[in-house]
């Protein structure tokens, strides 16, 4: 957990993607998730979590559902979504939250 903290606590936004391997939708997100990397560049940090290998980082942020999304910025939630969303309406939701 301490590891996660550091990599969130960065003024680069990070796009915390939590999924888990068996999740289809979840599936679905990697390469909207690439997309979103290529269009915004060193904008955003994009890292993956995996649910069922760490619970305690699930259950601190009260993952329910997944795929779910939290941008943090400086150690601090500022965003979440749950579900698939393409590329373009995800880029347009980060794109505030960047400025």
């Amino acid at each position: 957990m301490s590891k996660f903290k550091e990599l969130i606590n960065s003024e680069t936004p990070v796009l915390v993607d939590f999924y888990a391997d068996w999740c289809s939708p979840c599936k679905m997100m990697a390469p909207i998730l690439k997309q979103v990397k290529d269009s915004l560049g060193n904008n955003i940090r994009i890292v993956k979590i995996d649910t069922e290998k760490y619970p305690a980082i699930s259950q601190a942020y009260s993952i329910r559902s997944i795929p779910t999304m939290i941008l943090f910025k400086n150690g601090e939630p500022t965003w979440t979504t749950s579900g698939v969303m393409n590329a373009n309406q995800l880029i347009e939701n980060l794109k505030y939250y960047l400025n």
